[in-house]
């Protein structure tokens, strides 16, 4: 059976962004238990991306890591509800999807 872009979507780019954002909030100072809180993850799920046995399948590029690191700072700042870094991850996996995914780029 061919894999279909929305499971390329659920089981590799979700998992990388979760896994890029645990590192990215863990080096700014942030528990391991707060990241998976603030990811509604469990703390097991955080050591796993964290240890590279969940998540890594995708090397992101500089413009995905930066967009990846505002949003780590703006956790890390308190200055994010849980909408919006609902939002926040949508527009991430926007710019991941190539132009045959899921009927292509939002626009």
């Amino acid at each position: 059976m061919v894999k279909v872009p929305c499971q390329e979507i659920v089981w590799d780019i979700i998992p990388a962004m979760q896994a890029a954002l645990a590192a990215e909030l863990v080096s700014r100072g942030v528990s391991q238990i707060n990241v998976a809180k603030a990811l509604s993850v469990a703390p097991s799920a955080v050591s796993q991306y964290l240890s590279g046995k969940r998540g890594y399948r995708i090397v992101f590029d500089d413009e995905i890591k930066e967009l990846i690191g505002k949003l780590a700072e703006d956790i890390n700042n308190g200055t994010i509800t849980e909408n919006e870094l609902g939002d926040k991850f949508c527009f991430i996996c926007r710019h991941l999807r190539s132009d045959e995914g899921c009927g292509g780029p939002i626009e």
